[in-house]
């Protein structure tokens, strides 16, 4: 038997032969049961209690259910950890609060009691210039439970690009993306560019409807359960063209996938390595982080996964608040924020999408403040307001992938900005 050694989690080893790992993970993930002990948050039988990542991304879990889900993300895959380092960044109170929050939307105006429970928050902190104006935890998370990121892990992805654009890592963000990745040579991706992918205008044919299982999104779930390493790059690999690079926006978690490739091949470093290095150790994070792995002791998946405090949410959000600088010390290229968080222009129009991040430009939102979020399904966001300097990081546990939101998000973002003023 050929046997090696392969780490889920650091300091827990198994034996395995990969062929028996496929097997053994195949059915943990079905029945929702793969533990991950150094990092599991709930114990005993109600550990075991929780979903799988088909129903999950079937939109089929109930509350309770998918509550425990969300919460130990870490035991559907093997994930690495992203370390904490340094002293914790601490925020003040501020003087200001939520008192008489008003929040209009689709004709009707709702406060924050109504928003909280109508769109099943799950914990929520508002920080203003800095300051902590409001920080609330419900459905039983608290101030050391990590929950899942889904697609805000786009966002910090396709900051890490920024990260190695500044550290020479990476040369331009107009490389082309099989001078980093030649698996992709001769492929669709033949001559696509960084900057093509992360605006997602590569021009390939992308399916991400989450709850269709023949979907594009759903295979590349389906290889992530087999966790066979590199299977999700040599998928992407075997799509076809829809147009020309440039030309068109299409909205791909594979995408991502590749862009995580390429910063790890770049760098050298796993994807939750480079990120401790260069921003979870340094910015005052006061938890470490787990993010899914697309095989044991493999590749991170780019595009969701990781699993992170409230309060370090909203500390990514502060960072990339501060134009991605730490303690005066500049992490990111001068202008990749304000580049990140715009509109850009894909095929001769604008498009809401930057890189990885959503400018929000519903009413006068990114014109006037430029804001902008990094969003995952279900209700996650990093919210941040340059010219307010308001940051909102908001976990949710709607009951489907898309569409499920009773009061607007971007109404409920724009409220609270404006509220503060």
């Amino acid at each position: 038997m050929n046997l090696q050694w392969v780490t889920p989690m650091p300091g827990y080893r198994y034996a395995f032969d990969r062929s028996l790992w496929r097997i053994v993970i195949a059915g943990l993930l079905t029945f929702g049961c793969l533990a991950a002990p150094a990092f599991s948050q709930e114990r005993g039988a109600d550990a075991a209690h929780i979903g799988t990542v088909q129903e999950m991304y079937d939109g089929k879990l109930l509350p309770d259910r998918q509550v425990r889900t969300f919460r130990n993300i870490d035991r559907l895959f093997p994930t690495r950890i992203v370390a904490a380092g340094g002293p914790v960044r601490a925020f003040a109170p501020s003087s200001r609060s939520l008192a008489g929050l008003v929040i209009p939307s689709g004709g009707k105006n709702y406060d924050l009691y109504d928003y909280m429970s109508m769109n099943r928050v799950a914990g929520l902190m508002v920080l203003k210039n800095g300051e902590t104006v409001f920080e609330d935890y419900e459905l039983g998370n608290d101030e050391k439970t990590r929950w899942m990121s889904m697609s805000i892990a786009k966002s910090i992805t396709s900051t890490l690009v920024g990260a190695a654009i500044r550290d020479g890592s990476i040369e331009r963000i107009d490389d082309r993306v099989d001078t980093y990745l030649p698996a992709l040579k001769g492929t669709v991706y033949d001559g696509v560019t960084i900057r093509q992918i992360l605006l997602m205008s590569s021009g390939v044919k992308w399916n991400e409807r989450y709850t269709d299982p023949t979907s594009d999104r759903r295979r590349m779930l389906d290889l992530q359960i087999g966790q066979e390493p590199h299977t999700i790059l040599q998928f992407m690999g075997s799509l076809d063209r829809l147009s020309e690079p440039g030309a068109v926006w299409t909205y791909s978690t594979g995408e991502t996938h590749i862009l995580g490739e390429l910063v790890a091949a770049a760098t050298g470093r796993p994807l939750a390595d480079y990120l401790s290095e260069k921003i979870w150790s340094r910015a005052g994070m006061e938890r470490d982080a787990t993010w899914w792995l697309e095989s044991p002791d493999g590749l991170e998946v780019g595009g969701s996964g990781l699993s992170a405090t409230l309060r370090d949410y909203a500390r990514f959000g502060q960072f990339i608040l501060e134009d991605g600088t730490i303690g005066g010390e500049r992490v990111l290229p001068e202008g990749w924020v304000r580049q990140a968080g715009a509109p850009h222009e894909i095929g001769g129009r604008m498009v809401d999408y930057g890189y990885m991040w959503w400018p929000v430009s519903q009413n006068d939102g990114f014109e006037q403040d430029g804001a902008f979020a990094a969003i995952g399904i279900f209700g996650q966001y990093i919210y941040i307001n340059p010219r307010r300097q308001v940051v909102i990081a908001m976990w949710g546990a709607q009951s489907k992938p898309e569409g499920s939101w009773p009061v607007d998000e971007y109404d409920f973002l724009e409220a609270v900005a404006r509220h503060l003023d």
